[in-house]
């Protein structure tokens, strides 16, 4: 895996997640031998911690409250709720731990499958929050490996009015950062991991395989 070090001397915009916690509990997604239902529990833990950084610099403002003991003004969210886009349909194996920490975000579904022979993006089904250009949209996909889907989710949102967006993956390769990058540079990338490659097939090396049939067990 690299280093946040390393992908900065590559010239790739990323942040890279490397809490321990996170890192302890993608090794154990990692293992081919996990159960589905460990898997997926697995997902979206790492998801609750990765939407934490994700969120870090959210706009705060100070509300009269009531305590027990006196009345105070304390910080509480500021402006419309965020929005959760998720690329489907593993996607939703991420979206799960992002409602835990954020239950209150308007949730939002972009379909798209990878052609197999051109191993680009075929839309199927968009459907998203109201108002999503007044948001902060955040859109989640475990695998970030050619980009070709999240690219063109990312593109058919803009179009759909978004500005403001990120995007949050579990395992990321150097080639889609980059062709990420290159396709929508005001967009941050949030990852929990940059393997080594792609192979011949397009997936991840080392990875941990099809993240959507590891979820939802049609593997």
């Amino acid at each position: 895996m690299l280093t946040q070090h390393e992908l900065q001397q590559m010239g790739l915009d990323v942040l890279l997640v490397d809490h321990p916690l996170v890192q302890h509990k993608l090794t154990l997604m990692r293992q081919k031998e996990q159960s589905t239902s460990q898997f997926r529990g697995l997902l979206r833990e790492i998801s609750w911690l990765l939407c934490f950084e994700v969120t870090r610099d959210l706009t705060l403002m100070d509300k009269a409250i009531e305590t027990p003991v006196q009345a105070m003004h304390a910080p509480v969210l500021d402006g419309k709720k965020l929005a959760f886009i998720s690329i489907l349909r593993a996607g939703n194996g991420m979206l799960e731990g992002m409602l835990d920490v954020v239950p209150s975000a308007r949730v939002g579904h972009v379909g798209l499958f990878r052609d197999p022979e051109s191993l680009q993006a075929v839309e199927y089904y968009y459907k998203v929050p109201a108002q999503i250009e007044e948001r902060l949209v955040i859109v989640v996909d475990p695998m970030l490996a050619t980009a070709n889907s999240a690219i063109a989710a990312v593109t058919r949102l803009k179009e759909g009015g978004a500005t403001n967006m990120r995007f949050v993956c579990l395992i990321s390769a150097p080639e889609g950062i980059r062709a990420f990058n290159e396709a929508h540079p005001d967009v941050s990338v949030v990852t929990a991991a940059v393997d080594q490659k792609l192979n011949d097939h397009g997936y991840i090396v080392p990875g941990l395989g099809d993240a959507g049939d590891r979820i939802f067990g049609t593997k």
